[in-house]
């Protein structure tokens, strides 16, 4: 381990971009956001940073992955505004919504494992015009009364289309799919405002398998977010430590 600096040691704004490689207007534009604390100035008008804004500056950069940028200058933010206690919410805020987003990825895992395959339409079953399935013919497949099906469209989470000689709704491959994965979800107990973002994850994949593949980088992306957060709570702490 190096030898700790003295706290009379001076830094040009230029020592503390270098370590990073960021430029000096950046640690500068750090200080006036209250990412760092206020420099002293130089009889020449100089800025002279201290030990403590290194630490400081390091603490914010580890922030960063695992809270974002705008929580992470918050969270600076207050502690350098001497309210620790709301940099400690804001922390508290960034772990719920982890936590939240884990669960979300649990929901569609869940969910996924536990939809089966579509059954075939069976022997004489009328379709719409250019194809596809009539409500009430999904309706009686799912197990549930047309009314829901047309609840879930008002949500947001299906979007027929209309048979041009009947009016009737018209459900395509997509909305069955749609349908059939809204039916699990529901039935794991989730309210349908936290099914709809994930039905617009599926579409966004191009339906379930697709989004599968995509499941294990979700599942590092948190991960990498929790560890990012380990470290951030490390640099923090140090830096409190040296405000004292």
């Amino acid at each position: 381990m190096g030898k700790k600096p003295q706290s009379n040691e001076r830094l040009r704004p230029v020592d503390l971009a270098r370590v990073h490689g960021l430029s000096t207007q950046a640690v500068r534009n750090y200080e006036e956001a209250g990412i760092l604390p206020r420099a002293c100035r130089t009889p020449n008008g100089y800025r002279a940073y201290t030990p403590l804004h290194a630490v400081a500056l390091r603490a914010f950069l580890a922030l960063v992955p695992g809270h974002g940028h705008r929580t992470a200058t918050l969270i600076m933010r207050s502690v350098n505004e001497g309210v620790a206690d709301h940099a400690f919410h804001l922390i508290d805020e960034s772990h719920a919504q982890l936590l939240d987003d884990r669960r979300t990825l649990q929901a569609v895992e869940s969910a996924l494992r536990g939809l089966e395959p579509a059954p075939p339409s069976e022997p004489g079953t009328v379709t719409g015009a250019n194809g596809g399935t009539f409500i009430g013919q999904l309706a009686g497949r799912l197990g549930i009364r047309p009314a829901t099906l047309r609840k879930w469209e008002g949500a947001g989470l299906l979007s027929p289309d209309r048979d041009p000689l009947t009016g009737y709704r018209v459900y395509d491959e997509a909305d069955v799919r749609d349908a059939r994965l809204t039916h699990q979800l529901r039935r794991g107990g989730h309210l349908l405002e936290q099914i709809a973002p994930l039905i617009a994850q599926v579409r966004a994949a191009g339906g379930p398998e697709p989004l599968e593949a995509a499941l294990g980088d979700w599942r590092a992306r948190l991960s990498a977010r929790g560890r990012a957060m380990l470290t951030g709570a490390a640099e923090l702490d140090g830096y409190l430590r040296e405000r004292g």
